[in-house]
């Protein structure tokens, strides 16, 4: 393995803030905001340790993904490496699983900014989806520098927001704002730090295990930025610490200042425990200003994530793996077949939700929970088996001797648990029987000659 700028026609116009805030967009989303509480409430404040047991393995994954990446930059990531570590039928399960991963999230993402802002403006549902897509759908067949600048300040409000909220919950949790007494750790000692014991941090850690999901887009990403091996290396390096400070820092001041028994997973801004903590800071309008936020979350998430489709399904199109006209790009270098396509299977995706045939909608979304854990012991595999070829990289693995085994061992720790629970299993059967089903295809395409 070499070092390359890129394997492809794609441009290279994205810098390193644009990978990193790419990152940060895709993991901190509406799950954050809407989510954090169902963890909470699984394990009280010693979810803590399940986000820290979470963050150890993503951090494992991403070095390990960086260090390839760096090596060899490519649109298809992890499944190229998949490719180059097992052959064929590795690329295309990768290549294809994640795309179903990020199109099913795209449904979701656009179906949830879609309701609120038809709630705001009185309208159908579908009339501010439309004009959603169409605007992100022009970001996207842009130029890629547009694509990463818009992102990047899509996703600058949400982290603005966040450091915003992390302060006032200091202030609120010192007696400053308002002026009500020093809190303390009053309500940890009301409900212990782990109300329900080892199994409810067991608990806690499905809840959580995915929610660092999304950052892979980075080094999707990196094929198409102007020094791949620099910048993957910059951003893998800043996007973790980033994500783990956001997402354990709003998680210490929720359980710090609000009462476990009044923490829960939320349907609406109104009942976020983030909304909660900005009701006590006597902030007006604190629900209406988390819905403007948990709004422009969705379509950051959705943003990056017809970017990453698209990408895979270029390079899945380079390798033979897809129609060839997928890979043609335009003017601007960008895949414009390969584009379209993921927005039309994020309409199809949102219409399936609308559609809800009984059982289908469990699957699919079961699925795709377990589809990350396919692609990061995917990742891990392919690292055991790549690290001794990779001569020299800008991202190197400490301990590289160990850590893929104890990050395998790991992720078969979780999925081992996930089996266990009964919320949890059907995660695993649905993505097993997706993941054969995508072996099986693997071998129609298996002796089609590769575009490049």
């Amino acid at each position: 393995m070499v070092s390359s700028t890129s394997n492809s026609e794609l441009g290279s116009g994205l810098k390193s803030r644009h990978l990193t805030l790419m990152g940060l967009g895709t993991a901190v989303g509406a799950g954050l905001f809407l989510g954090v509480g169902v963890g909470i409430r699984a394990a009280g404040p010693a979810i803590l340790i399940a986000y820290a047991i979470a963050g150890a393995i993503v951090i494992a994954v991403m070095r390990m993904l960086g260090e390839m990446a760096a090596a060899h930059p490519s649109s298809g990531s992890f499944a190229t490496y998949g490719r180059m570590a097992f052959g064929h039928w590795a690329g295309f399960l990768l290549g294809w699983i994640y795309y179903f991963l990020l199109i099913m999230a795209c449904g979701a993402e656009l179906t949830g900014a879609s309701a609120m802002m038809a709630s705001w403006f009185d309208v159908p549902q579908w009339v501010p989806g439309l004009i959603v897509v169409a605007i992100l759908t022009a970001v996207n067949l842009a130029q890629v520098k547009g694509f990463g600048e818009f992102e990047y300040w899509f996703a600058m409000i949400k982290i603005a927001v966040i450091v915003g909220f992390l302060i006032i919950g200091v202030l609120l949790w010192l007696g400053v704002l308002p002026a009500s007494g020093f809190i303390g750790f009053d309500n940890i000692r009301e409900s212990g730090f782990a109300p329900n014991g080892v199994a409810g941090i067991a608990a806690g850690l499905l809840a959580v295990a995915f929610a660092f999901g999304g950052i892979e887009v980075v080094t999707i990403a990196a094929a198409e930025s102007e020094d791949p091996a620099d910048n993957i290396k910059r951003a893998v390096n800043s996007i973790i610490w980033r994500i783990a400070i956001f997402y354990i820092g709003s998680v210490a001041v929720i359980t710090l200042l609000l009462p476990y028994a009044s923490i829960d997973g939320a349907d609406s801004a109104a009942d976020s425990p983030f909304t909660a903590v900005l009701e006590m800071a006597n902030i007006p309008g604190a629900a209406a200003f988390m819905e403007v936020v948990i709004v422009l979350a969705l379509l950051s998430a959705f943003n990056a994530q017809l970017y990453g489709t698209s990408r895979l399904g270029y390079q899945q199109a380079l390798e033979g793996d897809a129609p060839a006209w997928m890979a043609k790009t335009n003017a601007n270098n960008v895949p414009t077949n390969s584009v379209l396509v993921s927005v039309l299977f994020a309409f199809l995706a949102v219409g399936l939700q609308w559609w809800n045939p009984p059982g289908m909608i469990d699957f699919i979304m079961s699925a795709t929970g377990g589809c990350l854990i396919v692609t990061w012991i995917m990742i891990t595999l392919s690292f055991i088996k790549l690290h001794p070829r990779i001569a020299a990289s800008a991202v190197r693995v400490r301990g590289a001797s160990w850590v893929p085994w104890v990050t395998l061992a790991a992720l078969l720790g979780l999925t081992t648990l996930m089996l266990f629970d009964d919320a949890a299993r059907s995660q695993v059967i649905s993505v097993t029987v997706l993941s054969l089903a995508l072996v099986a295809l693997s071998l129609l395409t298996k002796n089609r000659t590769n575009v490049r």
